[in-house]
C-alpha cells in the first residue's frame, strides 16, 4: 500500500486552532458502517448513538509541561528540549533538541533561575538524545509544572489560554506528550448522562509520544517504522471487555491511542481467571487489512493526511469511506486535527 494514497485536500483555515467554548458543542461527523449513512450531531448527541450496555473505553493518560526553554550555561545560547520519555535511571529522559547541533556532549542547558540543569550524555538512534537532569522523581514534576510549557502540535499557532484545555477532564496519568484528542470532547455532565443511560465507561493508559506529530516517510505504508508507547490495561477492564463479548455488547474505543493499547493487549493477554493487568510498551500499526480483536466503534478526531491516525481509522471503515466523509467534512466545514470536531464510527 502506497503513503500517497492517504492524502486528501484540507483548507487551511479548517485546521483548528483552539477549543470550542463549550467541549461537548464540537460537531459530530456519525459514520454507519452498515447503512453507509452519514449523519450530522453534536457531540452532546452522543448519547442518542449509543445504546444501553455499551463499554466506553477511554485514555486517563495526562499531558505534561513537556517542552522546557533553556540556556546553554557557558553561552547563554537559546535551547528548547521536547520530554519525550523517561529512562531507566532516575533523571535521564530522551529528549528532542532544538537546535541539536549547538548542544555538545557533557554541555549543559540551565532552565529559570538554575532551579534546573540538563547535561547530554548520549546521542540515540535516530534524531533524539539522552539528557540526565539535575532533579528527579517528585522534586523534578514540581520543577516541570513551574518551568515547563505544554507541547502543542506544531499546526497550532495561536496561544493557549487555558492549559487545562488540552487536558481530557478525565486525566489522572501524567506522562503524555500529546493529548488523547478524542477525549478532549467530553464533560462530567456528558459522563454523567451516558451512565445514566447504562452505558458503562472504563479506563485504561496509553502514555502518547512523539509519533503523534511525525508523517509516514516511507512510501510503501509497511515500510514504517512504528513509534513505542506504554499503556497499560487494567485487570477490571480486560474483565468487562471479555464479558461484553460474551455477551454480544459492543466495545467503543474512544481515540485512536485506546485502539492501540486494546488491540495490543488482546494480543498478549493469558488465557486465565482471574484476569490480570496488562501493561508493556507497543508498536503495534494498524492499517488495512488488520484484524480487530476488541474496537467495534471508534470515536475519533479528523486526523492529518498521510498520518498513521488515518490509517488506523481506514483499517476500520475502509480507506475510500473514510477519505469519502473526510470530503463531506471538508464541504460542511469541520473543524480539524486536535482542537477540531470529531466523528463517531458504528
Amino acid at each position: 500500500m502506497n503513503t500517497h494514497e492517504y492524502k486528501y485536500n484540507l483548507p487551511e483555515e479548517l485546521i483548528a486552532q483552539s477549543p470550542e467554548p463549550h467541549r461537548s458543542s464540537s460537531r459530530l461527523l456519525v459514520l454507519d458502517r452498515k447503512s453507509d449513512e452519514l449523519k450530522h450531531a453534536h457531540f452532546y448527541d452522543l448519547p442518542k448513538f449509543l445504546r444501553s450496555g455499551d463499554l466506553l473505553i477511554a485514555n486517563d493518560s495526562r499531558v505534561i509541561p513537556a517542552r522546557l526553554f533553556g540556556r546553554k550555561r557557558d553561552t547563554g545560547a537559546m535551547i528548547e528540549l521536547l520530554l519525550l520519555r523517561p529512562y531507566a535511571v532516575a533523571g535521564q529522559w530522551e529528549v528532542l533538541l532544538r537546535p541539536a547541533k549547538r548542544l555538545a556532549m557533557g554541555q549543559q542547558v540551565v532552565f529559570g533561575d538554575g532551579q534546573l540543569t540538563a547535561t547530554l550524555i548520549a546521542h540515540l538512534p535516530g534524531d533524539t538524545r539522552l539528557v540526565e537532569f539535575s532533579a528527579s522523581g517528585t522534586v523534578f514534576d514540581a520543577l516541570l509544572d513551574t518551568l515547563g510549557q505544554m507541547p502543542l502540535p506544531p499546526y497550532i499557532k495561536s496561544k493557549l489560554e487555558d492549559p487545562n484545555r488540552y487536558q481530557t477532564v478525565y486525566a489522572r496519568e501524567k506522562g503524555s506528550v500529546a493529548a488523547p484528542t478524542a477525549g478532549l470532547h467530553f464533560t462530567p455532565q456528558l459522563i454523567q448522562e451516558l451512565e445514566e443511560n447504562g452505558i458503562q465507561m472504563h479506563f485504561i493508559t496509553l502514555h502518547v509520544g512523539l509519533g503523534t506529530f511525525r508523517p509516514v516517510q516511507a512510501d510503501r505504508i509497511e515500510d514504517h517504522h512504528m513509534h513505542e508507547e506504554w499503556y497499560r490495561v487494567p485487570a477490571t477492564v480486560v474483565d468487562a471487555i471479555q464479558a461484553a463479548k460474551r455477551s454480544g455488547r459492543r466495545v467503543l474505543c474512544v481515540g485512536t491511542t485506546t485502539v492501540r493499547a486494546l488491540e495490543s493487549a488482546w494480543r498478549i493477554r493469558q488465557q486465565q481467571t482471574p484476569s490480570t493487568e496488562i501493561s508493556g510498551w507497543t508498536n503495534i500499526f494498524i492499517y488495512p487489512g488488520f484484524q480487530f480483536q476488541v474496537t467495534d466503534a471508534l470515536i475519533t478526531n479528523f486526523h492529518l493526511p498521510e498520518s498513521t491516525l488515518l490509517m488506523l481509522v481506514s483499517a476500520l471503515v475502509g480507506r475510500e469511506r473514510l477519505l469519502a466523509a473526510y470530503e463531506v467534512a471538508v464541504q460542511q466545514k469541520y473543524r480539524f486535527y486536535s482542537f477540531g470536531d470529531a466523528m463517531l464510527i458504528l
